[in-house]
């Protein structure tokens, strides 16, 4: 008989998160434990501003593939008798850089960009694809502004988690796995991610071990006694300069010296009778912004989404992507592996921190540095290589990225905080989320389980199988669609997770459904 194999799926089970649910502090990340740590720090009397910096130092050490000492972002904060701010701690390339060194192959990549491939793949992995690692001075600059608690005591939950080492579990062997065939080309990368030349396993039976990454504990109780800007301008600066000169970065000792977080009013939007604050700064808000303002004649009036809404979301974004990418050419990446993380917090008098912080690619430029343990970021990947574009490969510039850390508020207090983590997906899952919550009134807990769409780009949709054949079919009236599985691996869909605060002050909280790690905690 012909017998056409039905589609594969990856996941032939049905997931579900739980949420959080309480009346004091919360925290949501992608990693657990790192969650455990901000709320350790919101029991200890901590503002949600040191939860949200102890859950950063945490996840350094718990989910090195994020994010961590190496890495760049944004950050949002508001309260009741605090004004909106944007934390910016974006990326920016070396002042001594020299767009010489990375001459094109007259190839296209295949895999990750839509511009020409590097020779060596300089701008994705190694030394010469850093950028200045800003992620410390952001951490630094909303603890000074908003923090209480001494740094020692913040940083004691991220210390005690680097020494016990990083999860020897199926969920780390995938990640390391991803990023092997590049982890190997560096001595210490390889030295700890690839034991044996492999990448770590768990044990058949029983529970996994730990491992510890490099010296990243010693550089972490360094800069609790020491204090943060050791990293720019101490003995952890020292560290890491040896590195850089003895790889051939070009980041100087002025670059660190300079390197500071930015403080600046978040930029607000009105939206159906709430005020949004968005990140300022070089992020994906602009395209939020003609997002929300290309929905405000959308259907709302369900408890979900129409098949008409999402049809008329995904034209929206097409437009405002065509936009976005028109005003800089090719020159921003659509990276499959792009990865990053996104943490929320709220403490009990409703401050309310969101923070997205990355190292761009899965693992970063793939290189630890020996003397520090710090995981460096492939910043410069954010750039075009060629000479004449218009975000090109040049010395002590600024690229634009998707981060989309949100705020919302009604009247001055703020009732809800979200971001993603997931490159380009980030802005989409970020409105849909939002709009799930604030306008179909769903739970933030049923909200992460409702199926959602993507569109990356002025052309083509993806969409969640589970959004069904009606929906599928009116999307596929304006645009190709594909159709995916919200899984583990692909990672088809940005990551978010959200935090609201209801009139009677009770925090409800959810990370992403299919993120095997994440979770909302409350005191």
């Amino acid at each position: 008989m012909a017998w056409t194999p039905p589609p594969h799926v990856t996941q032939h089970w049905q997931v579900t998160k739980p949420g959080a649910t309480g009346k004091r502090g919360m925290v949501a990340s992608q990693a657990r434990d790192a969650a455990e740590a901000g709320i350790a720090i919101l029991e200890e009397g901590g503002t949600a501003a040191d939860a949200a910096v102890a859950t950063a130092f945490a996840l350094a050490a718990v989910e090195p593939w994020n994010s961590g000492l190496g890495g760049i972002g944004f950050t949002q904060v508001a309260g009741p008798d605090l004004a909106p701010q944007t934390l910016d701690f974006g990326p920016v390339s070396p002042h001594a850089l020299d767009p010489s060194a990375y001459p094109m192959t007259g190839r296209q990549k295949a895999d990750l960009f839509t511009w020409p491939e590097v020779f060596e793949d300089r701008n994705v992995h190694g030394p010469l694809s850093f950028a200045i690692p800003s992620s410390v001075a952001g951490y630094a600059e909303l603890h000074a502004q908003h923090g209480r608690l001494p740094l020692s005591v913040v940083m004691a939950p991220a210390i005690a988690l680097a020494k016990r080492g990083l999860a020897q579990d199926w969920f780390t062997t995938l990640k390391v796995a991803n990023s092997a065939s590049v982890l190997r080309l560096y001595d210490e990368s390889a030295r700890i991610y690839l034991p044996n030349g492999l990448p770590p396993v768990p044990p058949y039976q029983g529970s996994p071990g730990f491992f510890r990454q490099g010296k990243l504990a010693e550089t972490l109780e360094r800069l609790a006694h020491a204090g943060l800007r050791d990293f720019y301008e101490g003995e952890v600066a020292g560290e890491l300069l040896a590195d850089f000169r003895d790889m051939g970065s070009p980041i100087s000792a002025a670059d660190l010296m300079g390197c500071k977080a930015s403080v600046k009013p978040a930029l607000e939007a009105e939206w159906r009778g709430k005020r949004l604050f968005l990140a300022n700064g070089l992020t994906a808000a602009p395209t939020l912004l003609a997002v929300l303002d290309g929905m405000r004649g959308a259907d709302f009036s369900g408890r979900a989404p129409t098949a008409g809404w999402y049809a008329q979301l995904a034209r929206v974004m097409r437009s405002a992507y065509a936009d976005r990418l028109a005003g800089l050419g090719d020159a921003e990446p659509k990276a499959a592996e792009s990865c990053t993380t996104h943490l929320t917090v709220c403490d009990k008098d409703g401050m309310m921190v969101a923070m997205t912080t990355t190292l761009l690619s899965s693992m970063g430029s793939r290189v630890v540095l020996p003397r520090s343990g710090v995981l460096m970021n492939n910043g410069i990947m954010w750039f075009d290589p060629r000479p004449d574009a218009k975000n090109a490969i040049g010395p002590g510039k600024r690229p634009l990225t998707n981060m989309c850390p949100v705020i919302g508020a009604e009247g001055d207090a703020p009732t809800i905080a979200l971001g993603a983590s997931g490159g380009r997906r980030i802005m989409a899952s970020v409105f849909q989320m939002l709009s799930y919550v604030a306008d179909f009134g769903m739970s933030p807990e049923v909200a992460a389980h409702h199926p959602r769409l993507d569109v990356s780009g002025p052309d083509g949709v993806t969409a969640d199988r589970r959004l069904g054949a009606e929906t599928i079919a009116v999307l596929a009236r304006d645009a190709e669609v594909t159709e995916v599985e919200h899984a583990v691996m692909p990672v088809n869909f940005a990551c978010p997770n959200l935090i609201r605060i209801a009139k009677d002050g009770t925090r409800e909280g959810i990370t992403d459904a299919m993120s095997p790690w994440s979770a909302a905690l409350a005191q």
